[in-house]
């Protein structure tokens, strides 16, 4: 069973935790989520595509991210949530945490803060070993493709995360 850390407004931890997906937060408490926007020296990003099998967004565009795990700090998290869905270790990769964005669904139990973190790296193809669960393919796209995805409503997180894109 995964559990996650439950934190306070000013993103600290409670020293609680909840179960995944179980969306029991209180107005004021959080859960923290991170993105990892991995871009090559040539201006590429690195974005995948979820499965048609998931529940919310199925078959759109997005870079690699998820929940961190209790216990987890947010570094370690992004770390893990892009070895998981490309097979990429960013830990030696130039780059780090770039912003923290807050999404609040009042009543719905579902608030989160999302750290973002950007790495610039060589990739080649055959360094990928994506997750068939969560993705169904990927690419290499430029800013303008990207911006395309999401001016077609299929490119999860755009508009916030859109200021990563440089």
């Amino acid at each position: 069973m995964e559990l996650w850390d439950i934190y306070d407004a000013k993103k600290k931890p409670t020293g609680r935790t909840m179960k995944r997906n179980d969306w029991c937060l209180k107005d004021g408490e959080y859960h923290l989520t991170v993105l990892g926007v991995i871009t090559r020296p040539d201006g590429k990003y690195l974005i995948t595509k979820r499965v048609m099998t998931k529940a919310w967004a199925a078959g759109w565009w997005e870079v690699s991210g998820g929940a961190a795990q209790a216990g987890e700090s947010s570094y370690e998290a992004v770390l893990r949530e892009v070895r998981e869905e490309t097979g990429l270790d960013v830990s030696g990769a130039e780059g780090g945490y770039v912003f923290t964005y807050k999404r609040e669904n009042p009543g719905e139990g579902d608030n989160y803060f999302v750290d973002v973190y950007r790495f610039t790296m060589n990739i080649k193809e055959e360094d990928l070993h994506l997750q068939t669960e969560e993705t169904d393919g990927y690419m290499f796209a430029s800013k303008e493709q990207i911006e395309a995805f999401a001016k077609e409503g299929i490119f999860l997180h755009y508009d916030s995360i859109k200021q990563v894109f440089k």
